[in-house]
């Protein structure tokens, strides 16, 4: 069995990558960004926003494309993880056990995994390999709140006892 990895020196890992988590936005809706359960959190849904503007707003596949799609991904795993370090004051102590991300994808689009990739890839690039990669869905849907082309839900598992 493998063993368990929880982030480690997450703030030292996020400057050599030259990341700055951006401040929170409040939620859109009725809900709150992260539920603490126990040893889990459920990070609500985020969009691609930055500085207040959706980030490749429109359906992949027709207005955005795949490589803009991933950009917009990755941008959705940031501001969770930003809301997750607002609630905690730290990403040090995580692991990812399950993204899923979802593509506003014209009716033919097939890439759906490989946007999410790019969700998957930061959270990686932020937490290490072994607590940054999770179970994941990647999921085709006809339209996201604000006209967004991703959303990036997370499940994490914290060390704390």
């Amino acid at each position: 069995m493998n063993d368990i990895v929880f982030s480690r020196d997450v703030e030292r890992t996020l400057e050599s990558l030259r990341l700055e988590l951006p401040k929170v936005s409040p939620p859109l809706a009725l809900y709150v960004p992260v539920r603490v359960s126990g040893r889990y959190l459920y990070v609500s849904g985020q969009i691609a926003q930055k500085d207040g503007s959706l980030v490749h707003p429109g359906q992949v596949g027709s207005v955005v494309s795949i490589e803009e799609a991933v950009e917009a991904a990755a941008e959705c795993a940031i501001n969770a993880l930003a809301h997750v370090a607002a609630m905690r004051g730290s990403l040090d102590g995580l692991r990812v056990v399950k993204l899923t991300g979802f593509v506003a994808a014209s009716s033919d689009f097939k890439g759906q995994a490989k946007v999410i990739d790019g969700a998957s890839q930061v959270l990686i690039d932020i937490l290490g390999e072994s607590a940054g990669m999770g179970a994941r869905a990647a999921l085709g849907v006809s339209s996201l709140p604000l006209g967004a082309s991703v959303e990036v839900e997370l499940v994490l598992e914290t060390d704390d006892n």
